[in-house]
């Protein structure tokens, strides 16, 4: 298959740990079949300061693993005004606002996505979909040195980027165009840290804590990057007049038991044509998420797809959203001149 990849490749990135990838052999059309009910997904809709049409070529924006909308805010508000454009900052299945559901597969998540575009008739719209969460604040030098950002993940586990490149894949007559935040359409081993995780959070959901400082105690004993539990600690509601103790916003088992299919890439490469419709791949310049190796599997997927990269680590949005909204802005400003 050729593959007409519009980038310069850069020989930066460490080889891949043996065993750090799988390919996936499964077809597009297989994957593409309902597999659960949609859920009506919860959503934050952002307009441009001149008003905007909201069904017009709209950007749609996806979080990853344990994340909200609320993790888009900044840089949809800012891609409203710069591109005049509509700006819908979704909460996934099983997160946010969002309903709950059994399922949480890509095929599932990207079903919700295609459902959510014709519910509210979307013409040509574009997906933006990035990281597992969003990424942690560091105010001291000492403690940069110490955790820098890039190493705080160690798995390759992309929801809001996988579920993009699945609607593209599946339903591409739905899209515009997609961007894709430092992930590769690739499966790969999941970090034991999200297990840990799990079992974190299914323990303090079984404790009777009567603040989040006990929830924190418990969850320390499992990740010690403060960053961190305060990020999942964001999924912790408080006690109602309704319900007496702390819970998780979202549905702990069903995402313990989904990490496998998280990981999961559930798309043969060569079994269809793939997206041939245009597509940003964003990497940063200090993340080893996508290595030089898993370019060429892009193209099969995405023929008319450009890598960009941006100096950052895997957090791209949040540690340099100026040169993220950069490289975006040139790739849809492009796009409007051919």
């Amino acid at each position: 298959m050729h593959i007409r990849a519009l980038h310069r490749p850069i020989a930066r990135l460490g080889t891949l740990q043996p065993g750090a990838y799988r390919y996936c052999y499964r077809g597009f059309h297989a994957t593409g079949a309902a597999t659960a009910p949609t859920v009506d997904m919860a959503y934050n809709l952002h307009r441009p300061p001149t008003g905007g049409d909201d069904k017009r070529e709209p950007i749609i924006f996806m979080h990853g693993l344990f994340g909200s909308k609320a993790n888009n805010r900044g840089i949809s508000k800012a891609f409203a005004k710069e591109l005049n454009r509509c700006v819908y900052a979704l909460d996934l299945r099983n997160h946010g606002d969002s309903p709950h559901a059994q399922s949480h597969t890509y095929p599932a998540m990207a079903e919700d996505v295609e459902q959510f575009i014709r519910d509210h008739a979307l013409e040509n719209p574009t997906l933006i979909g990035h990281s597992m969460y969003t990424a942690p604040t560091l105010t001291g030098k000492k403690e940069r040195k110490e955790q820098p950002a890039n190493q705080f993940v160690h798995s390759h586990t992309h929801r809001g980027a996988k579920v993009a490149m699945s609607v593209a894949l599946r339903s591409p007559s739905l899209l515009q165009d997609i961007v894709v935040v430092d992930n590769a359409p690739v499966s790969a081993q999941l970090g034991r840290q999200f297990g840990l995780y799990a079992q974190a959070m299914a323990r303090i959901e079984a404790t009777p804590i009567v603040n989040a400082k006990e929830a924190d105690d418990i969850l320390a004993a499992y990740e010690p990057v403060v960053e961190i539990r305060q990020f999942l600690l964001t999924n912790l509601l408080k006690p109602t007049p309704e319900n007496d103790r702390f819970r998780w916003r979202v549905p702990v088992r069903v995402l313990s038991e989904a990490l496998d299919a998280i990981a999961d890439f559930p798309f043969t490469p060569g079994a269809g044509p793939g997206f041939t419709k245009p597509a940003l791949f964003v990497r940063g310049t200090k993340s080893k998420y996508v290595a030089d190796e898993t370019i060429p599997l892009i193209g099969e997927f995405f023929p008319r797809f450009q890598l960009r990269d941006v100096e950052a680590g895997h957090w791209v949005t949040s540690e340099n959203p100026e040169g993220f909204k950069k490289v975006c802005l040139e790739f849809f400003r492009r796009e409007k001149d051919e």
